[in-house]
């Protein structure tokens, strides 16, 4: 976030998605995780109700749009590999860039907040112990089951369709890139041709010796003009050539860095909300009998670890947030 105000060159359309996965990344770190510490280590709540529905509800929101901001991002980056054009035309678009960071915000809000806020009064379940900080559909199996296909299966889903397609795409250009120049150009479409000049000997002219040499100077300057004009042609023609051949292996180049990070962005995702999702849908089927209650807490802090990693998987891994955070740290110091 402070590089997003020191350098201004970051405010692209990926890099806000970025800051949107910050946002939810900060508030995890800095409320969320610490307000369950405190909850862990005193084995009771002691901050009152309302507190616990505000904590509740930051806690859910915030987890789930991260895991919506990773769809996102890696939406962003199955754009800009498959559907190039497409995508320079977005990047002015800045609007359609913060209804999507907004939808985020909104998704993930509605679909926690409301069983949290109203589960009590429409069930007309019992209220919690104020001992307890726990959303009043804990133990019920089925909203788990069903909430755990939105944040954890299809954002799983959706990423690695993403990746795949990056694969699928970025395979067929490396393929195609093995091919030579020439074909690729159309190099090898060069066929033989005629040098046409507007000269004509008389007989006249060729009596004499001079007449003679003055009309095979001609003829000699003939060819060699119609020879320089069509070897510039023929090199200007060659250097654009490999020109967008270079351009497009710097392009492969790049998209194959994008493709490995998404790789491990699955990797993580997958091994910090895998056993969370797993768990608590057998835990809540069970009813907290054939779980032990520490495996609960170790997948909690699982999920607390996804926002930790990210802050170091995407902008310490662009060059450009690095150029800004030393920035950031030389004028701190």
């Amino acid at each position: 976030m402070m590089a997003f105000i020191v350098d201004k060159s970051l405010r692209t359309q990926s890099n806000f998605f970025l800051l949107n996965l910050s946002i939810c990344d900060f508030f995890i770190g800095a409320f969320t995780s610490p307000m369950y510490v405190l909850y862990s280590l005193m084995g009771k709540w002691i901050l009152g109700r309302y507190v616990c529905k505000m904590w509740l509800i930051a806690d859910y929101t915030m987890s789930t749009a991260s895991a919506f901001n990773i769809v996102l991002i890696s939406y962003d980056r199955f754009l800009a590999v498959t559907e190039a054009v497409l995508y320079r035309s977005l990047q002015r678009n800045h609007r359609q860039t913060f209804l999507r960071m907004a939808a985020v915000w909104v998704l993930s809000f509605l679909l926690y907040s409301p069983a949290i806020l109203f589960w009590e009064s429409v069930f007309d379940s019992k209220n919690m112990a104020e001992s307890d900080c726990v959303p009043a559909f804990f133990d019920c199996w089925y909203f788990h089951l069903g909430t755990s296909f939105f944040d954890f299966l299809i954002p799983l889903m959706s990423i690695s369709y993403f990746n795949l397609s990056i694969y699928l795409n970025i395979n067929k250009r490396s393929r195609k890139k093995r091919q030579p120049v020439s074909d690729l150009y159309g190099g090898n479409n060069i066929r033989p041709f005629i040098i046409a000049t507007n000269q004509v000997l008389s007989s006249e002219q060729l009596d004499g010796q001079k007449d003679m040499a003055h009309a095979r100077n001609r003829v000699k300057k003939s060819l060699r003009q119609c020879f320089s004009n069509h070897m510039v042609t023929s090199s200007s023609q060659m250097n654009s050539a490999y020109s967008t051949y270079n351009i497009s292996v710097i392009n492969l180049s790049r998209d194959k860095k994008v493709a490995k990070s998404l790789a491990i962005l699955i990797c993580i995702f997958t091994i910090c909300w895998a056993p969370y999702t797993f768990l608590i849908c057998i835990r809540t089927a069970c009813q907290g009998y054939c779980i032990p209650t520490y495996w609960y807490d170790i997948t909690i802090w699982m999920l607390y670890l996804n926002s930790a990693i990210n802050p170091v998987l995407y902008p310490l891994c662009h060059r450009s947030f690095r150029r800004a955070f030393s920035i950031i740290l030389h004028v701190s110091m």
